[in-house]
């Protein structure tokens, strides 16, 4: 004998977020350029920026118009 299966009910559509258009994609993060932060000569690498003291060796301070920061913990310096 065979038992008829339950119909299950249909998903409901997602309904259409505030202010964003169809088609449009959303604005994404800019990747970073990691290979313009270095400067290669012969077989030696030197960083073009500072380094956070507090983070260590890799992690660059951004450079600012009246200060050097560092994104991820948020150290600062300001230019003399």
């Amino acid at each position: 004998m065979a038992e008829k299966e339950k119909e299950k009910p249909k998903a409901a559509a997602k309904p259409a977020q505030k202010g964003a258009a169809k088609g449009k994609e959303k604005g994404g993060k800019k990747t970073q350029k990691k290979y313009e932060k270095y400067e290669v000569t012969g077989d030696t690498v030197k960083r073009k920026n500072k380094t956070c003291p507090k983070c260590g060796p890799g992690i660059f301070l951004a450079e600012h118009k009246d200060r050097w920061a560092c994104g991820k913990c948020g150290y600062m310096e300001t230019r003399s």
